[in-house]
C-alpha cells in the first residue's frame, strides 16, 4: 500500500482532479497511481476544504446510487 505523505505535490494534485472528474472510476486511480478507494478518499478530506469534500462525497454518493459502475 502506498502512502500518501510520501507522493510528490504533482501526483497528489493529479490524483485530486482525476477524482474530482465525473469520468474517472476509483478503479482508474488504484492503476494509475496504486491508491485504494479508502485512501483517495482520505487524501481528498485532507486536501479539500470541509464543504467541498462534502459536496464531492455527496455527488459521489448520488451519482453511484444512479449508475452500477461509478467511482
Amino acid at each position: 500500500m502506498i502512502k500518501t505523505d510520501d507522493m510528490p505535490p504533482g501526483h497528489i494534485s493529479d490524483i485530486v482532479q482525476m477524482a474530482l472528474s465525473d469520468h474517472v472510476s476509483f478503479g482508474d486511480i488504484k492503476e494509475q497511481y496504486g491508491l485504494s478507494e479508502k485512501q483517495v478518499k482520505g487524501l481528498m478530506r485532507a486536501t479539500l476544504k470541509t464543504g467541498s469534500y462534502k459536496a464531492w462525497r455527496k455527488r459521489v454518493r448520488t451519482f453511484g446510487d444512479r449508475r452500477a459502475v461509478y467511482k
